[in-house]
């Protein structure tokens, strides 16, 4: 029997597709399949074919998209890398390096024995880095103003100021005080400890931890120190908020002291510096120090006197000058008022300064040994000269006279200088020529060599020239003032400079404040010589020394209180009209005295000033006399000046009418 045969397999023949709209039979409800349309048992139903969309449109979107961005990214890169690359590193470099200057120690100050008057000492400069302070860092949305309130009464600063640096936005770096001592780093050490140990405890219990004076750090400095207090404080002058010389000699040889600062650059990440990175460092080269021709101990004693004797005195203030005649080198520059430089806030405008040689002030009498080594030098007269001196004496406009009144005198040229006569000074002087005017041109030429109307040769800031016109400008009364010393100005230094000639032997010699400096290796280098000029011969200069020993030996003399016991002392008084600075009326009086000793081997000059005394006497003889006395006599035993043991040589004050 032949195999049946498998039935075959029923394959679906390809679907059919509908037409647009099929015909509605009759009777048929719509929406009703017809009998047609149904699928048949057994059937499945031909599945229906999705036409999809071209994606072409949309790749090209897509592509344009990228290749703009890719444009953008490519034009940047040109930028960062070929336009502004130069700009890009430097600003990298700033960003990761960090330089800081490196302070150069400031040279000392001494005395010419090698005594400290300004020396610097350890310090500390108190910095903040302000974006540890803002809310995020610090964990409190108040940090500056809770620091500021913290550190206000150690640093001596208001709070809003230290409130304000620390708030600084996009700083990481702040100065809040310069120049702070090691004990006010250590109040701030210790406060920051106690609040890192609060943080520490608030965080461990869940709390923000918050420290608001982690920010706050130490950089080391200097501080200019004076030991001495106000001594010498007018010579010295002071340093200011930039460690830069304000004043005196730090601001004189500012460059000297101050020496050349370093820097140091590291690496920086956050604000702090990287230890393990490479630093380049310019170290610091110390200042020089600098040796002063001042004696600490005969400035302390010239600077005791002059301040008793203004308070005493009730005055406006007042100078003493001590100085070497055989040097020129000043011993001592003392001035009252004066201010302690350590702490400036308690000084005031009127001591500031150093008004030894910043004031301008008409001398007076001492000023008469000009006129008369002017006589002498010119050979018009001798010290036995007989000058017959009225009470009143009439010259152009103005009617002259003596301080006091009196008879008339029967002095010799000798007696006018030991009594101080104006009017015998006049009567001196007015034979220098064959007229006013020649004798005006010869005292002015003698003047001008004795140093008045020129800088002193110290070369110190703010020191005035004095006043000294020429002759030709010299009004009327100025031909007859200005021989016994009014009418012209001067400074003390000037005015001391004028006997430190005459007891030089008439060879005047710059005065010197500086000795010389010491630099960082140690080797010490003098001052440059002073200049020394021939004023007067040395037998004017001698005869001189003698008539101005008669103004304090002798009884009628107008010095006596500036004798000394043992000494043969020399000196002149000075009782000048003074010029009032704010009125630029005279008003009240300068009182002075100068002089050196030993008369007869003459070593030391001292020259006093009190400026408007208002209480007692203001006569220069009467309240200077005493404080030239004490100065010298202390500056004679300090440098150990011996007495020379012989007797005065006594020249003749008056003269008998007929002889």
């Amino acid at each position: 029997m032949p195999p049946k045969e498998p039935p075959r397999r029923r394959v679906p023949g390809p679907a059919r597709r509908p037409s647009a709209q099929a015909p509605q039979r009759s009777g048929q409800r719509p929406g009703q399949r017809s009998s047609a349309d149904r699928p048949r048992a057994g059937r499945r139903p031909a599945p229906r074919r999705v036409r999809l969309g071209s994606p072409r449109p949309r790749l090209r979107l897509v592509s344009l998209g990228l290749t703009l961005v890719m444009l953008a990214f490519v034009v940047r890169l040109l930028q960062v890398q070929a336009v502004d690359a130069s700009a890009y590193a430097a600003k990298a470099e700033k960003n990761r390096y960090l330089s800081r200057t490196l302070a150069a120690e400031r040279g000392e100050i001494t005395d010419r024995a090698g005594v400290a008057l300004a020396t610097s000492v350890d310090a500390y400069d108190i910095t903040a880095d302000p974006k540890m302070f803002t809310p995020e860092d610090s964990k409190a949305p108040d940090a500056p103003e809770q620091a500021a309130q913290l550190l206000a009464p150690i640093l001596g600063k208001e709070p809003a100021e230290l409130a304000a640096k620390l708030k600084k936005p996009g700083s990481r770096y702040a100065v809040l005080a310069r120049r702070q001592t090691p004990q006010v780093w250590n109040q701030i050490k210790d406060l920051k400890s106690v609040y890192a140990q609060k943080a520490s405890a608030d965080k461990s219990k869940g709390g923000p931890g918050a420290n608001v004076l982690a920010g706050v750090f130490q950089e080391p400095s200097s501080k200019r120190v004076y030991p001495n207090g106000d001594l010498a404080a007018g010579i010295l002058g002071f340093v200011n908020a930039s460690n830069r010389g304000g004043g005196g000699i730090e601001s004189m040889l500012d460059e000297t002291l101050a020496g050349k600062d370093g820097t140091v650059t590291y690496t920086q990440s956050g604000g702090r510096r990287v230890p393990t990175a490479t630093s380049r460092e310019v170290p610091a080269v110390p200042g020089s120090d600098v040796e002063l021709t001042i004696d600490r101990d005969i400035q302390w004693a010239a600077q005791k006197a002059i301040e008793d004797q203004v308070g005493k005195s009730k005055a406006d203030r007042g100078y003493v000058i001590v100085q070497n005649t055989r040097t020129g080198e000043i011993l001592a520059m003392a001035n009252a008022p004066g201010y302690d430089p350590n702490d400036l806030s308690q000084a005031t405008s009127t001591s500031l300064g150093n008004a030894a040689l910043q004031d301008a002030f008409e001398p007076g009498s001492t000023a008469k040994v000009v006129s008369m080594a002017a006589v002498l030098e010119e050979k018009k007269a001798t010290p036995a000269t007989h000058v017959v001196v009225p009470n009143r004496l009439h010259r152009g406009d103005r009617l002259f006279k003596d301080d006091i009144d009196h008879p008339t005198w029967y002095l010799t040229l000798n007696g006018v200088l030991a009594k101080s006569s104006n009017i015998g000074t006049i009567l001196a002087t007015g034979q220098l020529g064959t007229s006013q005017p020649e004798a005006n041109k010869v005292l002015h030429s003698y003047l001008r060599k004795f140093g008045l109307g020129s800088p002193t040769g110290l070369g110190y800031p703010g020191e005035t020239p004095g006043i000294l016109a020429p002759p030709k400008d010299w009004s009327t009364s100025q031909q007859y003032t200005i021989p016994f010393g009014q009418g012209l100005s001067v400074n003390a230094v000037q005015a001391a400079s004028v006997y430190s000639t005459v007891a030089n032997g008439g060879v005047r010699i710059e005065p010197t404040l500086v000795r010389g400096t010491r630099g960082p290796d140690g080797r010490f280098t003098p001052a440059e010589e002073p200049e020394r000029t021939r004023v007067v011969s040395e037998k004017t200069a001698d005869t001189l020394a003698t008539m101005l020993e008669s103004v304090v030996d002798d009884e009628e003399g107008t010095g006596t209180k500036a004798r000394i016991p043992g000494y043969r002392v020399a000196g002149k008084t000075g009782t000048a009209n003074r010029v009032d600075p704010e009125l630029g009326v005279y008003k009240g009086y300068t009182a002075s005295f100068a002089g050196f000793a030993p008369a007869d081997d003459p070593q030391i000059t001292v020259y006093c000033a009190i400026q408007n005394p208002t209480k007692g006497s203001y006569f220069g003889g009467q309240i200077c006399g005493p404080i030239y006395q004490k100065v010298m006599e202390f500056a004679l035993k300090t440098l150990q000046v011996a007495p020379t043991g012989k007797g005065p040589a006594r020249l003749p004050v008056t003269f008998e009418p007929g002889e």
